[in-house]
């Protein structure tokens, strides 16, 4: 049997292969080389963002430039990427010319678009460096809820990830990742106890944590009375049926009778655990009188008295329940009712 010629010459080629080191200058060499590569792909990187910030930051300055933005990154990532006819954009555009001209759109563009720059910055520094975006982010989400009416029908673009946006996919930006920052200006929660709440709780600053609490209740309530009502099962903004604008959701109305009390309780206890244990301690009473047939107005009790005795919490690990804790059933106590005594304790 004739053995092929190439299969020979590779079995020479493999026999001749032995185990050798690197020399010293060898591994030099290709470190040296690995920079290289690392600093040109760092390098076109810096390009790209550059080009994409220098794109967005012109196309906040007015509408018309936003929503020109948007198109021309709209008809390149939907439709020349995937190689549809430029018949089709022009179709699509035709199809959506209302929602194209609508104001609130651009608007909404504007603001996606600044919390995407933002958002780019603090990318590009450690995490312990992004405080200093603070003061910035707080400008976005603020300027949003100044102009909510005018949003009223823009939920879906701005609680969109700024990410996955058509303005981060047609400039190649998609694979930004961070833990501790919020990708839409509208998570709400998210943004307060990621980047706002923190740089606030620091000694001296009781003043600062209180109003910046206050705030973040006041933008859950106001984006939940003008959102919660048009977002349907799946979460999908969607226009009220037969409700006028002026009537309140049945969201809206749950939020102020169930999430509204636990944000201010939580409010309370934010304070108390970060100095003011006096004025809270005195608010966070009156907050148990006031809502005592809350769902969470039990726990809220237990975690009060947890918080004025220390010594009752259960170490982890240990199970059973410090009697002093607990009723005589050996459940936690119910906070009393207003007006009632408390219980006197014999020594």
């Amino acid at each position: 049997m004739r053995v092929p010629i190439l299969l020979v010459s590779a079995l020479f080629a493999v026999s001749g292969v032995q185990a050798e080191d690197l020399s010293d200058a060898d591994r030099e060499t290709l470190l040296e080389n690995l920079e290289k590569l690392r600093n040109a792909a760092d390098s076109k990187m810096d390009a790209r963002f550059r080009i994409a910030i220098a794109a967005y930051r012109n196309a906040i300055g007015s509408d018309d430039a936003a929503i020109d933005l948007y198109l021309n990154c709209m008809e390149k990532v939907q439709f020349e990427e995937l190689h549809r006819k430029a018949a089709d954009f022009r179709e699509w555009k035709r199809k959506e010319a209302e929602k194209l001209s609508d104001p609130g759109l651009r608007l909404a563009l504007r603001h996606q678009l600044r919390w995407l720059m933002l958002t780019l910055e603090a990318a590009s520094v450690k995490p312990q460096e992004r405080i200093k975006f603070t003061a910035d982010a707080r400008d976005i989400v603020d300027s949003i809820f100044r102009d909510i009416d005018k949003l009223k029908n823009q939920e879906e673009i701005l609680n969109q990830s700024v990410v996955s946006t058509v303005f981060a996919q047609a400039y190649d930006i998609t694979g930004v990742k961070m833990e501790d920052w919020p990708f839409s200006p509208i998570q709400i929660e998210q943004i307060y106890e990621e980047i706002f709440l923190p740089a606030v709780r620091k000694p001296g600053r009781l003043a600062e944590l209180r109003a910046t609490w206050i705030k973040r209740i006041q933008q859950e309530s106001l984006a939940m009375e003008t959102w919660g009502g048009r977002r349907n099962r799946d979460g999908v903004t969607a226009e009220r049926i037969g409700m006028a604008d002026a009537m309140q959701s049945p969201e809206f109305i749950r939020f102020q009778e169930e999430t509204m009390p636990k944000l201010q309780w939580e409010m309370e206890v934010d304070l108390f655990r970060h100095g003011d244990q006096s004025g809270a301690s005195v608010r966070m009473l009156a907050h148990m009188q006031k809502y005592i047939g809350h769902a969470s107005a039990r726990e809220w009790g237990e975690q009060f008295q947890r918080m004025l005795k220390p010594e009752l919490a259960v170490p982890v690990g240990q199970t059973g329940v410090n009697p002093e804790a607990t009723g005589e059933s050996g459940t936690p106590a119910a906070p009393a009712a207003p007006g009632t005594p408390a219980p006197e304790t014999n020594p």
